[in-house]
């Protein structure tokens, strides 16, 4: 069985929580993603979105440069064990409908990303499974968050 360790992105560009919004979009244009993980040091605190900055920010007429990234950020974050299996993720991923998912060691810190991208280039087992789950329309009663949230430490 393959280990997640084994297929995720290891270079992940995050960010802290006290940075503002503009750096935040400024890094993910740097690095064409349109997600980055917000860490307190190491520790995983949180998700921020181009979303997230277009719907919680722009849209309420914030000031980029003036809105903290955890002003907006989303703290509940679905994430996986650097060391649970491929097929563990690709499930988490399936019925969470996510794409991307943090990696974290026992100690609950940032260890990478896993994308769906990464898995179906990069490991063995069929995504197919995984992404029509993905794909699939949420009911509006289900929730969007993940089973293990991350909490500030």
């Amino acid at each position: 069985m393959q280990a997640i360790s084994e297929v995720m992105s290891h270079d992940v560009t995050v960010i802290s929580p006290d940075d503002n919004l503009q750096q935040a979009a400024q890094r993910m244009r740097d690095q064409n993603i349109g997600a980055i993980p917000v860490c307190n040091g190491k520790k995983l605190v949180g998700m921020i979105t181009d979303r997230d900055i277009t719907i919680r920010a722009v849209a309420d007429g914030k000031a980029p440069a003036d809105c903290r990234v955890s002003d907006v950020m989303s703290d509940q974050v679905l994430w996986c064990y650097e060391d649970q299996t491929v097929g563990e993720v690709l499930q988490q991923m399936g019925e969470q409908q996510i794409r991307r998912i943090p990696v974290i060691n026992r100690n609950m810190e940032l260890t990478g990303v896993v994308s769906l991208g990464d898995l179906a280039t990069r490991q063995t087992a069929s995504t197919d499974s995984a992404l029509e789950d993905i794909s699939a329309p949420i009911a509006p009663d289900r929730p969007s968050t993940g089973r293990q949230p991350t909490t500030r430490h």
